[in-house]
């Protein structure tokens, strides 16, 4: 057991930029912001290192991905407090229940290769569950996608569940065959469950053919070139590992490090048992936030572009929660459970991905924004340190200096001849020269319709006619048109017909 007061033990701090050539085989080349990047870094680093020194953390490395690269790195604070190694960004770190994510994926994967269904009994693949007794006699058989989403009615196990990481193979079986209590019937509510990631990984097993962790690695990992990423901790190499710790008070207030011991991967390795590096990791949110948007680009990937985004998918049981007051405003949030990830609505950073890690020994977070092609992650070397508030803090300070911005959508070519359809209808004034649905004239007739553009042309008069549509979807798009005496805003949308057919055709005066 090794005690040291916080006060005692001088945090050595290593930093880097990686150079914008550092990007997975599969990402092709983009233009950075590097001087952007750097001009914000000092300010990401001051978060992390506030909070690990609040939390009395030894050691944290975190980074940043943007376009498909890992544009910062930073590592604070040592991985072992007995010798005072510092912190890199080839550190290894347990990463907790941020590996139910590499556990999903497989399962969509082996899902893709049509050797399991989401929608099938999990007994299917797991026989030892086909025994157990439900809560209530009309209760369903518990799914593959309630294992996913956490609706099998399976109790929250935090406490319990990280302490199981070592469970043999053998002892699971016999777990698995004697069946477990329930908190509800399956289907009712998310409830977050250990067990049920754990049982993922049985799946994962049985239909693949090899250990879980096998083929984890062999299908996803590697071909990432994730070289230092494993499960077996115990035997991957030791130099460069953050060891884990507790922070203790004793009867004085008087507070000290205590050494975790290192558990080996076992049974529930598929909830919790990955290790890996900075260095290693940023490959992985690259990779996932390559998957949007939707594109016609060759899939290079481990798995499928439209596969990695029903990650997002959850099982529709959404809660509300006030945001927390590092975030600034009042805010607030909707969260649901997808598929080894948390999707936030948050009212700045729009759509969000994340996961934390807790874990004896670790806690970690990672948080992506998919729509805007950046992710941020931290570890930290302390018992359940999530360090979700710099986390955060960060993406907030690279929204606002528009390094986080949501990527604009691309106007298709039929939004592209639906808005000259408005425009020659404006020019014209007349709605029916354009190629109208059949809703339209039964909506508002056409004489109304025309009266309404001649009455607004009289107002605004001459418009300029010359700003880009704003698009929604390929479908559906609006427009502003700055005006001699005001302006004019608009939307056309498509009909769902083959030919182009215009179902909303609007023009309104702009504030």
């Amino acid at each position: 057991m090794i005690r040291r007061s916080i006060a005692a033990l001088a945090l050595v701090t290593s930093a880097a930029v990686v150079t914008a050539q550092e990007r997975p085989a599969n990402q092709a080349a983009k233009v950075a912001t590097p001087g952007a990047i750097d001009a914000i870094g000092p300010q990401l680093t001051a978060y992390f290192d506030t909070w690990m020194k609040n939390a009395h953390v030894p050691g944290l490395v975190f980074g940043v991905v943007r376009d498909g690269r890992l544009v910062v790195v930073r590592g604070l604070g040592v991985q072992d407090v007995a010798s005072g190694v510092p912190v890199t960004a080839d550190s290894s770190f347990r990463i907790a229940s941020m590996s139910k994510a590499f556990t999903a994926l497989a399962i969509l994967k082996l899902r893709d290769a049509g050797k399991l269904s989401l929608d099938a009994p999990a007994e299917r693949y797991v026989p030892q569950m086909a025994g157990w007794r439900y809560p209530t006699k009309d209760s369903p058989r518990i799914t593959v996608a309630d294992l996913l989403h956490h609706t099998a009615g399976f109790v929250e196990d935090n406490p319990w569940g990280d302490r199981q990481q070592p469970l043999s193979a053998q002892a699971f079986t016999s777990m698995l065959k004697a069946g477990v209590p329930f908190a509800r019937a399956p289907g009712l509510k998310m409830e977050y469950s250990n067990f049920g990631y754990a049982t993922l990984g049985r799946i994962v097993s049985n239909v693949s053919g090899m250990p879980y962790e096998r083929y984890i690695q062999r299908e996803i990992m590697a071909p990432l070139e994730m070289k230092s990423t494993g499960y077996d901790v115990i035997n991957m190499p030791q130099r460069g590992r953050a060891l884990g710790y507790r922070w203790q008070q004793d009867a004085a207030g008087q507070g000290g490090w205590v050494r975790e011991p290192d558990m080996a991967d076992g049974a529930f390795g598929a909830m919790g048992g990955v290790q890996t590096s900075a260095r290693d990791y940023w490959r992985w949110v690259a990779f996932l936030l390559s998957a949007w948007p939707a594109r016609d680009d060759t899939d290079t990937g481990p798995v499928k572009r439209g596969t990695v985004r029903q990650i997002v998918e959850g099982a529709n049981f959404v809660e509300t929660r006030e945001r927390p007051p590092f975030l600034g405003a009042p805010c607030r949030q909707s969260w649901a459970y997808g598929k080894g990830w948390f999707n936030v609505a948050d009212c700045d950073l729009g759509k969000v991905l994340t996961h934390t890690g807790g874990y004896p020994g670790y806690g970690s977070v990672v948080a992506l924004l998919p729509e805007a092609g950046v992710g941020v992650f931290a570890f930290a070397n302390r018992t359940y340190a999530s360090p979700v508030q710099p986390a955060f803090q960060a993406l907030m300070t690279l929204r606002a200096a528009g390094l986080a911005s949501d990527r604009p959508l691309q106007v298709s070519a039929g939004l592209a001849r639906a808005y000259d359809a408005a425009k020659a209808s404006w020019r014209s004034g007349d709605p029916a020269s354009a190629p109208l649905a059949v809703n339209v004239p039964l909506d508002r007739d056409l004489a109304r319709r025309r009266a309404d553009i001649a009455a607004l042309k009289a107002t605004v008069g001459a418009c300029a006619m010359n700003e880009p549509i704003a698009p929604l979807s390929a479908m559906e798009g609006t427009f502003v048109w700055a005006c001699a005496n005001g302006a004019v805003a608009g939307r056309v949308q498509r009909a769902p017909t083959p030919a182009l057919s215009l179902q909303v055709l609007e023009f309104k005066p702009a504030p």
